[in-house]
């Protein structure tokens, strides 16, 4: 959990990097906040390290930025360096994206799985704070994001996304962005999460399942398809939940298994 400090060391620039967009702010990290607008930056296409690097230079201009960074990574990432590379170029898989990315801001900086940045949020300020127990978060969106946690302790680069689940991965049958090419409707699609969160159930049994993401958004759209025991609610900081996320982790190390 986030100790609670005063003064400017409060003030950490959150950056969240995704396939499609990086979106960055500074944030509050003692109350989980927003101290400026959300900036927006197309990710570059292609996303390769050097590429990146400039859009990143660009948000720390943007804001002129002096201070830490936090950076949400669409990664599996041990120690700062990532470990896959399913929606970013391959050039990053193996990479230390922390020395990379505070090398040409020339800033501190520290990069974290995105999803587990945006569990990090709604642990500390979100839906789960407070919750012990098996607390799992997933983001719908493009794919299926993961956050595992343990009395408030994160269990990092979690795939549950990846859980074989009709014959594929399950992000493949399931997923926000499958819902609008499909444009399934909300009965189908629920009834489809409700198979999934089942099978999570059997496997995991957790205490909370929190829904974040785009598709989370909908949640009121296909709640009433989820039929399971387990506690199942939306999350509350939504889009914000990244960037805020990835600010925590920059500013005091977040203890995990790596």
């Amino acid at each position: 959990m986030v100790k609670q400090r005063k003064g400017s060391e409060n003030r950490v620039l959150g950056i969240d990097i995704g396939g499609t967009g990086c979106k960055a702010a500074i944030v509050d990290i003692e109350e989980g906040k927003f101290l400026t607008e959300r900036f927006r930056l197309d990710t570059p296409q292609p996303s390769t390290p050097k590429a990146v690097c400039q859009t990143v230079k660009k948000i720390i201009q943007h804001f002129d930025w002096k201070g830490k960074v936090g950076v949400g990574f669409p990664a599996i990432m041990k120690k700062g360096v990532a470990f896959s590379a399913a929606n970013i170029h391959k050039d990053w898989l193996h990479t230390n994206v922390e020395k990379v990315l505070s090398k040409a801001i020339n800033l501190p900086l520290k990069a974290t799985n995105d999803a587990d940045a945006a569990g990090i949020a709604a642990i500390n300020f979100g839906a789960g704070k407070g919750e012990n127990g098996v607390v799992l978060f997933l983001t719908i969106g493009t794919g299926i994001g993961s956050a595992l946690f343990l009395d408030g302790q994160l269990s990092p680069n979690t795939e549950f996304g990846h859980l074989f689940f009709k014959k594929e991965i399950a992000e493949k049958s399931i997923s926000n962005a499958l819902r609008k090419r499909e444009n399934l409707s909300y009965k189908k699609w629920g009834k489809s999460w409700n198979e999934y969160l089942l099978h999570i159930e059997r496997v995991l049994n957790p205490d909370l399942v929190i829904l974040g993401g785009g598709g989370g958004k909908k949640f009121k759209e296909f709640e009433q398809y989820l039929k399971l025991d387990t506690k199942v609610i939306p999350a509350i900081l939504k889009n914000d939940a990244g960037i805020i996320g990835a600010a925590i982790y920059a500013h005091e190390k977040i203890k995990v298994e790596v």
